[in-house]
């Protein structure tokens, strides 16, 4: 395919990998740091309302952080401005037996029956699983498939240390090739895990979630189907003239669940549009955000696809919202070496509207 195996999975596979961890103090600086000047991937941002302090939560960079090791760091700020250096809070490498050591993906930590829990994506290239037979959705290439998948951690505080509840295996099934799980809590109360079912197991990636016990330690149940990649018309509208319609593999990635104002359930999610043509004849393109809407106001659907919000290699992204009041989305570009990017946001109805973007806050570009 024209995209490559590591990106199409939504992550670069060894830009953490084989780093031993050391937990040293952090460099000191009192400098303060700006968004151009942040490595991030997968923004999440937590606004704190007691310290009203933004916690931006990305993989673990030791060259900023000071500290070696696969894991997750936290950027702080009062203004989305001028940031901290970052403060490790999460090592794979200190999780006693842990299944995996590699990836650290999109670490998102959410508040949970008063702490607060930490979701990220490992993976382990050494625990091999078989490439899934031809499913309803078409067959799979025969490239290695192997565990990963989303773990919870645990801590008091916003700044860790984190605790994995599960060394064992990842909180999705662990026969199920799955990254970027985040929280949904349903008007009953129950949790769930919203997560990505890898392309490489379903060539069509599709959007799955799956209750996990009160306690978040295990799950209850089968996964719920929600919807698949090609659901998106628009992927494959702006398919360059004279390529065969090699249009497989669909990619999902980056799952996040807001409720609007006027009560419809939104998913901001991101995938790669089919608009460039590669040197073999096959069809890729450049990394999308996007959202889709739930009819039904649940996460069963059935979910309208909307048209992306940003486009430009931009995706990832989270909202949340000012300390002012104001609706933003936090997005990471480009792909590679990515830093933030700021938009303000606005909501009419159901639908979701870019307003601009905070040139001011991230740089611009």
């Amino acid at each position: 395919m024209f995209i490559s195996v590591n990106v199409s999975s939504g992550e670069p596979e060894s830009a953490f990998a084989g780093i031993a961890a050391t937990y040293p103090s952090p460099v000191p600086e009192t400098r303060p740091m700006r968004l151009p000047d942040m490595p991030l991937h997968d923004p999440f941002v937590v606004a704190d309302g007691t310290t009203r302090t933004y916690c931006l939560y990305t993989s673990n960079v030791p060259a900023v952080s000071s500290v070696d090791g696969v894991g997750t760091m936290v950027y702080r700020s009062q203004d989305l401005r001028d940031w901290t250096r970052p403060v490790v809070v999460f090592l794979t490498e200190e999780q006693e037996g842990i299944w995996a050591t590699e990836g650290g993906w999109a670490p998102e930590v959410h508040t949970w029956g008063g702490r607060y829990y930490l979701f990220t994506t490992l993976h382990n290239q050494d625990r091999e699983l078989p490439v899934p037979p031809p499913g309803r959705w078409g067959t799979p290439l025969p490239l290695m498939n192997h565990m990963r998948g989303t773990v919870i951690a645990v801590s008091d505080s916003l700044l860790g240390p984190f605790t994995v509840l599960d060394a064992a295996r990842p909180t999705p099934p662990p026969h199920l090739m799955t990254l970027d799980g985040t929280l949904y809590v349903d008007p009953s109360g129950q949790p769930w895990m919203v997560y990505a079912h890898e392309w490489l197991q379903t060539i069509d990636g599709t959007m799955e979630a799956v209750r996990p016990a009160p306690d978040l330690t295990r799950t209850v149940g089968d996964p719920l189907f929600l919807f698949k990649a090609s659901d998106a018309s628009w992927i494959s509208e702006r398919i360059p003239g004279g390529v065969p319609h090699q249009l497989p593999p669909y990619v999902t990635d980056g799952p996040q669940l807001y409720r609007a104002p006027e009560g419809s359930l939104i998913m901001l999610w991101s995938t790669y549009e089919k608009d460039v043509a590669g040197p073999d004849g096959t069809v890729g393109g450049g990394y999308v955000q996007t959202y889709a809407v739930s009819e039904s106001g649940t996460l069963a659907g059935p979910w309208r696809q909307h048209r992306p919000l940003v486009r430009d290699d931009s995706g990832h992204g989270m909202l949340f919202h000012t300390f002012d009041g104001r609706l933003m989305m936090i997005v990471h570009r480009p792909f590679e070496d990515a830093r933030g990017k700021l938009y303000e946001m606005e909501f009419q109805g159901h639908e979701l509207r870019v307003l601009r973007q905070r040139t001011d806050l991230d740089g611009g570009g």
